[in-house]
């Protein structure tokens, strides 16, 4: 009997997470649709994301974000965010991490998630990791609203790993376009995700989302050969202080 209101607990804890996803979407849909429409708008479209989507859902889920921080960002400056990946709360607990604006780096499938997928093609950059040339078009893309002064975010790991794994593989990707467009590195740890809402359906529950955003590689000096020394050290920062949190 035990066991079965707490399945229906999570049951409806999942329901509840949806329910909070698509409200807010609905309710500013046209504010929303108009900052979508061009490019130079994506600034108001963050603020709303930030401030409103985000926190409906965090808030909502019981979920409140505390972020500490080894150094902030600069505003107007551009940065290359990356962080472990753990759970579907990540995208908004990335937006509270960052009060300058950042576009998304994110896979093509997430497009067919109903209502979110609508915005989502709209103001992220999609990449279908199985085609070469859709990779290569994601750093035209980036290019682009690197010039406008938006920073942009990746989850190194490609996916989420087993809940099992505490930090899998990065992918060189993100470090390669930092790289590329000499902008800094911000290590970020994602500590409570697979708690709070891991994508094992029946689990999770209310509680403090914490984040810590790590001192910045800058890679103002490096080359592209540089790519794997700097995503290894990178991954190192975020690993250890996952070890060090679970040994707490």
């Amino acid at each position: 009997m035990t066991k079965l209101l707490k399945n229906i607990g999570y049951t409806l804890y999942r329901i509840w997470f949806y329910i909070l996803v698509a409200l807010p979407i609905f309710i500013f849909f046209p504010f929303l649709l108009v900052c979508s429409l061009r490019e130079e708008w994506y600034p108001q479209f963050f603020w709303m994301a930030r401030n409103l989507w985000a926190n409906t859902i965090l808030y909502g889920m019981g979920c409140p974000p505390t972020i500490s921080r080894e150094q902030d960002f600069e505003k107007g400056k551009s940065y290359m965010l990356v962080a472990n990946h753990t759970s579907m709360l990540d995208i908004m607990l990335m937006l509270k991490v960052s009060k300058t604006p950042f576009v998304f780096v994110g896979k093509k499938e997430l497009v067919k998630i109903p209502i979110f997928g609508f915005f989502y093609k709209r103001v992220c950059i999609l990449v279908d990791r199985e085609d070469a040339k859709s990779r290569t078009g994601v750093y035209r893309r980036a290019q682009r609203r690197l010039q406008q002064g938006t920073s942009i975010c990746i989850f190194p790991e490609g996916g989420v790993p087993d809940e099992h794994i505490l930090l899998d593989t990065f992918k060189d990707g993100a470090f390669r376009m930092a790289i590329a467009h000499k902008i800094p590195v911000a290590p970020i740890t994602f500590y409570d995700g697979k708690r709070r809402f891991s994508f094992t359906f029946l689990s999770g529950g209310p509680g403090i989302l914490r984040a810590k955003v790590h001192r910045f590689f800058e890679t103002g000096i490096l080359a592209e050969e540089d790519k794997l020394t700097l995503r290894e050290e990178v991954r190192d920062v975020i690993l250890k202080e996952l070890q060090r949190q679970k040994t707490a």
